[in-house]
């Protein structure tokens, strides 16, 4: 590895640290289990799981280093300067699926590519963010999200974070349905468009801003009491999740197709999750109101007067 890689790859490790760390000092009681792997074809990962916690049902924290020869079509189809160059990828993606369906799912990544050949300069560039998947839509949770994301952005110019939260709008989006997945967040890949130094802390920014953003919401919404009707809304919603995962989720189609670990690429999955029929909520009940209010492309900030 040269020294740019190493660099990046030795913040992945403390930040999968970090926020496995906090995750588990929340819930109080569920552990990360730890399963190191090897990828055949070149590198391997530390995939962390939790389940059947006191606040989160199932989640996972994953770091993965892979590398080869050869790109998989997800990654090189675009690309025609990338063909005869050798590849590595390195990232971290977590997806934590709470209990309690007042307190949203939530979804992160951060991730660095780079692909050289001799003789010539290597090709780079950094992607990530982060998202919110609510099931009871709460506006102070909203704001307060995208506030944070807001504010990481911040530093590298007035123009990123609105950018990229149209960008993470347009990405999760269930096109078959025309349906957002959650009420977004930042989505953004392929950044070169600054030096190393800037992108890397760009990066480092959205990474170290995610437990910032998700942990109050915890705090605040995994006590509040909910039923059988609230897990079955919670579980149909979760339908739509798995839906846009296996479907257009860029990092499960470069995973499968670049040999990755299925067991760490499906990690994302919720546990129980279920479909029916044309099935939607009621006209007018609080579960018909994500559709209707949460899951628009709105301006929280600007709606919340920030």
């Amino acid at each position: 590895m040269n020294v740019l890689t190493q660099a990046v790859k030795d913040y992945l490790l403390d930040l999968q640290d970090r926020i496995c760390a906090a995750l588990e000092a929340e819930d109080g009681r569920a552990r990360f289990i730890e399963d190191n792997w090897q990828r055949p074809a070149g590198g391997g990962g530390r995939t962390r799981v939790i389940a059947d916690g006191a606040l989160i049902e199932k989640g996972g924290v994953n770091f993965s280093h892979v590398y080869g020869d050869g790109l998989p079509p997800s990654a090189s189809a675009l690309r025609p300067e990338l063909a005869g160059r050798t590849f590595q990828a390195l990232g971290v993606s977590l997806v934590i699926h709470p209990e309690n369906p007042h307190v949203p799912t939530s979804h992160a990544n951060v991730r660095f590519f780079i692909a050289e050949k001799e003789g010539e300069a290597p090709v780079w560039w950094f992607g990530g963010g982060f998202d919110l998947t609510p099931y009871y839509g709460i506006e102070e949770d909203c704001v307060h999200w995208h506030r944070v994301a807001r504010d990481a952005c911040a530093p590298f110019g007035a123009e990123v974070y609105p950018r990229y939260k149209a960008w993470c709008d347009r990405y999760f989006h269930l096109k078959h349905r025309n349906e957002s997945r959650g009420v977004g967040g930042l989505f953004f890949d392929d950044l070169n468009e600054w030096d190393f130094d800037a992108c890397f802390a760009f990066m480092r920014a959205i990474g170290d801003a995610y437990i910032e953003a998700y942990l109050p919401i915890l705090q605040k919404r995994k006590s509040l009491p909910f039923g059988e009707r609230e897990r079955e809304f919670q579980s149909f919603r979760r339908g739509r999740y798995v839906e846009f995962n296996l479907v257009y989720d860029r990092g499960t189609t470069f995973g499968l197709q670049s040999g990755g670990r299925t067991e760490s690429i499906l990690m994302s999955l919720p546990p129980l999750v279920r479909w029916g029929y044309a099935w939607k909520p009621a006209p007018g009940t609080r579960e018909a109101r994500l559709t209707d209010y949460f899951l628009q492309n709105r301006d929280w900030l600007k709606e919340a007067g920030l």
